[in-house]
């Protein structure tokens, strides 16, 4: 299984450590394309994705995105970034798992917690001890 791993760079690095967590668990379920998310070197600006350019980042994330078979998303720390790629994602009729911590004292957008469907879109809160636990449950679901 090929999974696309999305959260928030540009609007924050605060979770850094818990994309870590998720990354290393998904990992179990398949190739991540998209682990450098949640690397500690990746920063809100970052030098090489300055270098780089917004257009390659985005070409290469879409094509990412085409190429997984299912997205998850941290979506506790706002990102257009994210917000964007879940609606990509949608389009393309991929399945979608979002996480949200509201011991983060955040609001969840009503666009992304308004589109969990129960199916194709899922949107999950969950607390930092019990965050393997809510993948694993998901990932068993998946293959019944």
């Amino acid at each position: 299984m090929k999974i696309y791993f999305s959260a928030s760079i540009r609007g924050g690095r605060d979770d850094v450590d818990l994309y870590q967590r998720i990354v290393k668990k998904l990992k179990s379920y398949g190739t991540v394309l998209t682990e450098d998310v949640s690397s500690s070197e990746l920063t809100e600006r970052d030098e090489n994705a300055l270098k780089r350019g917004d257009k390659a980042i985005h070409d290469q994330d879409m094509n990412f995105l085409r190429q997984s078979d299912m997205v998850v998303a941290e979506v506790t720390q706002p990102s257009l970034g994210v917000g964007y790629e879940l609606g990509r994602a949608l389009d393309m009729k991929k399945k979608v798992f979002c996480l949200f911590r509201p011991s983060s004292g955040r609001n969840l957008s009503a666009m992304i917690r308004g589109a969990d469907d129960g199916n194709l879109f899922v949107v999950r809160n969950y607390s930092e001890d019990e965050l393997e636990s809510i993948l694993e449950d998901f990932f068993n679901k998946l293959r019944t």
